[in-house]
Parts: C-alpha cells; structure tokens; sequence
C-alpha cells in the first residue's frame, strides 16, 4: 500500500498549492494589485457567491458521471486527467493580462471563473472518490487520508507562507505586480499537473463497485437517503465557512491590524507546521483515543485558539500561541471529515444496496463551494463595511473598521466551528464498533452474492 498511500497523497501537494492562490488570494489580487473599483468589486463578489453556489449544486451531478464511467483506466483516472488540464488552462488565464479593464475585465473574469470551477470540481470529485476504492479497512484509510492531508497543508502553507516573498521578488525581477501574479500562476500549474501524474502513474483500485449504474433521476435520493452523509455535509458546511472565512481574512489583517505585512509568512509558516504536525500526530492519537474525543479536544483547541487570538491585540507572540492551537485543532477536524465522508460510502451501500463512491464525495467540492462562497460574501462585506476596500493606507481604516475585521475574521468563524461540533455531537453515529459492522455485513452480503453466481 506504500506505493498507493505516496502516490495518492502526493497529487494533493500541487492542486491546494494552486487552489489556496485563488480560494485566499484571489480577492486580494483583485482589490491590492488589479485596484477595480468599489462597484466592480461588489459585483465581483456578488458573482463569486453567486457562481460557486451554482457550481456547487452541480457537483453531485458530476459524481453520477464520475460513478457511471467504465474504462480500462478505472473510473476516477480519465477525470483526473482531464479535469487537471482545464483546471490549469483556466488558472493561467485568470491572471493573464488581456489587455481589457473595467467592466469588460468583469465580464472576461466571470467566463473564465465559471470554466476555473467546472474543471475543479471535475478533477476534485474524481481525486476523493478514489479514496474508498484504494481500502475498506478504516486505519489504512486514515493513513492513507493523513498522508494526502499533509501533503495538501505544505502545499497550501507553502503558498500562504510564500506567496509575499514571492510576489515581491518577481514584481523587482519582472517589472509590475500583475505579470508577478501571472508568473506565480503558471508555476503553480505546471506544479500541479506534475503532483497529478504521480497519483495517476502510482494508485491502484482495490475494492470493486458493483457494476450497476446509477441512473441521473435516483441522485438526489442517493443522498437524501444516506442521513450520515447529510450531517457531516452540513457540518463540514459550518466548519469550513469558518476556516476559510479566517484564513482569507489573515494578510489583511497583517496589514491593516497589525501594520506589519512583513510578519504574516513568519506567522503563516507557525500556522502551517501546527497543523501538519496535528496530522502527523494523528494515527499515534487515533490508536489510544477513539474519534469522538480526538473531535472534541481538536474544538476545544479552536475555541481557544480564537478566545486567545481575540485578546492578543498585536503581541505576536500570543497571536502565535492562539494560532498554533487553532490550526493544530484544525488540522485535525479537517481529517476526520474527510473520514466521515469516507465511512458514509459504505454505509450508504450498506443501506441502500449501491455503492457512490462518486455521488458521495461529490459532496466534499460541495462543501468547499458552498463554503467559499458564504466567506466570500462575509470578505466581502467585511471590506466594504469597514472602509478597506477605499483605503489606501492602513491608517485610512477606523478602529471601528478595525472591529468589523476582527468580529467577521475571529469571532463569527469560533461560532460556526462550536455549531459544527454540536451537529455532528448529536447527529453522527458511524462510530467504530458501527462501522465494524456494516462493513462486515457488507462482507456477507458479497459473500452471498459469489456464491448465487457460482
């Protein structure tokens, strides 16, 4: 399983590098080095909620193709592929300079924007689906999950780490800001399709669906009908509004908070050895706690992680503690979703008697979509609200608009992790021991099954 657990892991590395540059920078590119106009920017973000709503609607749709696909590659493979090279081409494009602004830079940026999301979700639904096909046992899955988590923190915090240094450096080596951007783009996707061929060169599937298809009318019910897949859908929605609405929010923070722009690689960099040392950590601490205590000691560090945070002021040192036990306490709940969404295939086919791997991590783009767009409507209105989209100095921003920044970056998000906790608390039941026995039944039923055919 090494060559597997290595090779699917890795192909995360690239694809989070280039999704952090636009799910955290691209609001800051648009209104640091693009400068588009206050109205431009409402619509902007109007058609960022708006457009990532839609796209993650579709999503499960996307699942039925990946789940009815048959070809000598597999099921997930011919997506990934063709998923990973529009993703690219649409990435390029979105920080190119075509030589259009104003208004027609927004209509140009909306169409390229809708291809930018259609070609992730093709390449991120048929990446996760492939998880539940590599096992069924649940400790290979988690490692296999912690390896590919990792690997998509140090490919997400090299970029939050990086992307400042970099920038700056290409902008003095380059000529301007925008071709900097650019630049940084391209690298990123040759990067990613690197990461890419890895997962498609070195991953076997190892457990077999059953060959019926699932027709486009029973989707919805598919996933009506898996009530655990539903919970962890809603509170994965809550939880990562949370996380990412907090780490859009961290380089203006830096520099219209604290004043010092230079500090947020040095703090990211904390940040990002926190939360892939929580995942490292994580099989050792799976062994002597069950995961419903691993969830409820990684809350716990979050709340405090933002209580400390929230009365840091600009010693960077308690901010750097409160971050530390933010994200290692992050790091940790972003696994076990990944693994409740995971356990909720089988217990969807135990229960419905059709295995979606497809249909059912569908949902994790979903998630994310949804996601980003309820932080992107929360950025949004938090620039507006508080004055930093119209000032041009950090001492143009109020401490009242300083307040704003510091409610919608810290406190709202501790209270949409608290309500995620408190859903899956009363709501989630594939524990251990149950999970134990679906995939046993599961097991009998196929055993039956052979039997009937011989």
């Amino acid at each position: 399983m090494t060559a597997t657990r290595w090779g699917f892991g890795l192909g995360t590395l690239g694809r989070d590098m280039l999704a952090a540059l636009v799910s955290l920078y691209l609001m800051f590119y648009l209104t640091e080095v693009l400068d588009i106009s206050g109205t431009q920017l409402a619509a902007v973000t109007v058609i960022l909620v708006v457009m990532r709503v839609f796209d993650a609607v579709n999503d499960p749709i996307m699942g039925v193709v990946v789940d009815n696909t048959r070809s000598r590659w597999g099921k997930f493979k011919p997506w990934i592929l063709v998923g990973a090279v529009l993703w690219g081409a649409a990435s390029i494009l979105m920080f190119a300079d075509l030589g259009i602004d104003g208004w027609g830079y927004v209509v140009l940026f909306t169409a390229v924007y809708v291809v930018y999301e259609v070609s992730y979700t093709i390449n991120d639904i048929a990446y996760w689906s492939m998880l539940p096909s590599l096992t069924q046992e649940q400790k290979e899955r988690e490692r296999i999950g912690v390896v590919a988590r990792i690997c998509a923190n140090i490919g997400l915090f090299a970029i939050v780490v990086a992307l400042v240094p970099i920038t700056d450096w290409l902008t003095g080596l380059l000529g301007d800001a925008r071709t900097a951007w650019f630049a940084l783009a391209v690298a990123l996707v040759v990067i990613m399709l690197a990461f890419q061929s890895l997962t498609l060169i070195f991953t076997r599937e190892k457990v077999a669906a059953h060959r019926e298809s699932t027709p486009l009318k029973e989707l919805f019910s598919v996933i009506a009908r898996n009530d655990q897949l539903l919970w962890v859908t809603l509170a994965m929605v809550a939880f990562m509004s949370g996380y990412i609405t907090t780490t859009s929010f961290g380089l203006y923070y830096f520099k219209y908070y604290f004043r010092d722009e230079g500090a947020y690689p040095i703090f990211a960099a904390i940040l990002g050895v926190s939360q892939i040392a929580a995942l490292a950590v994580f099989p050792l601490v799976s062994r002597v706690l069950r995961r419903a205590r691993i969830h409820l000691l990684a809350t716990v560090m979050c709340v405090a992680g933002y209580a400390v945070f929230l009365v840091s002021g600009t010693n960077l040192l308690i901010v750097g503690i409160a971050g530390v036990l933010l994200f290692a306490g992050q790091g940790a709940i972003q696994l076990l979703m990944v693994m409740f969404i995971a356990d909720s295939v089988e217990y969807g086919e135990w229960k419905l008697g059709r295995r979606n791997e497809s249909v059912t991590f569908s949902l994790q783009p979903f998630i994310y979509k949804l996601s980003n767009a309820i932080a992107s409507g929360v950025v949004g209105i938090t620039l507006i609200w508080s004055g930093i989209d119209v000032a041009a100095t950090p001492a143009d921003v109020s401490e009242a608009g300083l307040g704003i920044l510091r409610v919608a970056m810290l406190g709202l998000p501790m209270a949409m992790i608290v309500v995620s906790y408190l859903i899956l608390r009363a709501k989630y039941r594939l524990d251990e021991e149950f999970y134990g026995t679906v995939v046993a039944d599961l097991a009998e039923r196929s055993a039956r099954v052979d039997e009937a055919h011989h």
